[in-house]
């Protein structure tokens, strides 16, 4: 099961699970059946023969917890430096222009802290820690701002006119009072 914030399990449900596990395996112990542990804990006949499995293997300590699948290799410690990187801009680290993208932020990653990230897991990583994604904004570059509200403010309005009052009998949802 999947959270928005992009976590797996709660450590509450990993615990909840791992409990049923083991008490999936103190009843391998007792040498009962698979559909009827399947039943009684309410899960797959499946699940219940890969514990099984796993515990004829390692036994009950094959069926803990292996904590969570998705913990975060980058600590925040490292995070802090990262950001601190981050806040000197591209140019700093030897790219031409002033955007940063998942795989500079991947390079980064790799120069700085010395972890070799995805692109994917990097935009889990800052979405993780509040940053989100920007498009700048395309403006020509012939562009006058003062212009622009110029005619905004003045030309607009009167291109624009005011709206003619509605009478009854002339919208066209009404039908005319018929004479």
């Amino acid at each position: 099961m999947r959270y928005p914030e992009g976590g797996g399990l709660t450590a509450e449900r990993r615990a909840f699970r791992e409990g049923i596990r083991l008490q999936a395996g103190q009843r391998f112990a007792a040498g009962e059946k698979t559909a009827v542990i399947a039943k009684d804990l309410r899960v797959s006949v499946r699940s219940v023969e890969r514990w099984r499995r796993a515990w004829r293997e390692g036994g009950m300590e094959a069926l803990r917890s292996a904590g969570p699948a998705n913990a975060p290799t980058v600590t925040d410690a490292q995070f802090a430096v990262l950001e601190e990187e981050l806040g000197k801009g591209p140019a700093a680290h030897g790219f031409e222009d002033q955007r940063w993208t998942l795989v500079r932020v991947q390079t980064v990653i790799l120069r700085q802290l010395r972890e070799n990230l995805s692109v994917a897991t990097v935009w889990r990583l800052l979405k993780r820690h509040g940053w989100s994604w920007q498009a700048p904004t395309r403006r020509a570059l012939e562009r006058d701002e003062h212009a622009v509200e110029l005619w905004k403010k003045e030309v607009w309005p009167q291109v624009k006119g005011s709206r003619r009052r509605a009478r009854p009998g002339l919208s066209s949802r009404t039908k005319p009072a018929s004479r």
